[in-house]
């Protein structure tokens, strides 16, 4: 580590700018995550040892609200599991970057984020590359645990979410998550809108967190046409 701070990326204020402004606005989520989670009833432990563990911001939002909503422990890891999937593609993308040797890579596989991924490609060159990433990976992986952290123990404090309005934090998290995914691809909003479809059909004939799972018969028109 000290070796990728002694390169010429630790001159690079944009990219260090860039970084700074990620883990703050991560923080905010990271500081909400921790307090509903606890607030909402779940032990202190339940958030700070799944940032440790999962460290899947969109994940752990899913598996603590399919939690927090009375459905099942099996129901939230499939959501979270099936959400991650992604990290697969941007492992690929990243295996050359993150180096070699099994402790590396089990390290940098557990940092591979939509961010970290994104200030990686973003270098011009290998060395560059490869510093952006564990610098990036390193840095946020920390602040958000920090965060999830405090949040958690401000949340034992909080009582009921819902007068402070945190609940919505749920929503507003993930729907910020999909938005830009909408925005870009037509196959995604037809299934997203055949996915909710099904989801509200069914909300009030199956156990809390069920919908979230059936709302994936969404995926089956991605590929046809409008």
């Amino acid at each position: 580590m000290r070796s990728l701070l002694r390169t010429p990326l630790t001159g690079d204020r944009e990219l260090l700018r860039d970084v700074a402004l990620v883990c703050l606005a991560g923080g905010i989520v990271g500081v909400s995550f921790g307090a509903i989670a606890v607030a909402g009833g779940l032990p202190m432990w339940v958030p700070v040892v799944m940032s440790l563990v999962v460290y899947a911001g969109s994940a752990q939002f899913s598996a603590v609200g399919i939690l927090l909503a009375g459905g099942g422990p099996f129901a939230a890891a499939a959501t979270g599991l099936l959400l991650n999937t992604r990290t697969a593609a941007y492992s690929l993308a990243v295996a050359d970057i993150i180096g070699r040797g099994r402790v590396t890579r089990l390290v940098g596989a557990h940092l591979v984020t939509d961010e970290t991924v994104a200030f990686a490609l973003a270098q011009p060159d290998a060395r560059r590359r490869r510093a952006a990433f564990w610098i990036s990976g390193v840095v946020l992986f920390v602040s958000w645990n920090l965060c999830v952290l405090g949040g958690a123990l401000a949340g034992s404090a909080l009582g009921d979410t819902g007068t402070y309005g945190l609940d919505a934090a749920f929503p507003a998290v993930l729907a910020a998550l999909v938005l830009p995914a909408l925005r870009g691809d037509a196959g995604v909003r037809r299934a997203a809108l055949a996915g909710a479809a099904v989801a509200l059909a069914v909300t009030s004939l199956v156990p809390a967190g069920v919908p979230v799972l059936l709302a994936l018969a969404g995926l089956l028109v991605v590929g046809r046409p409008a």
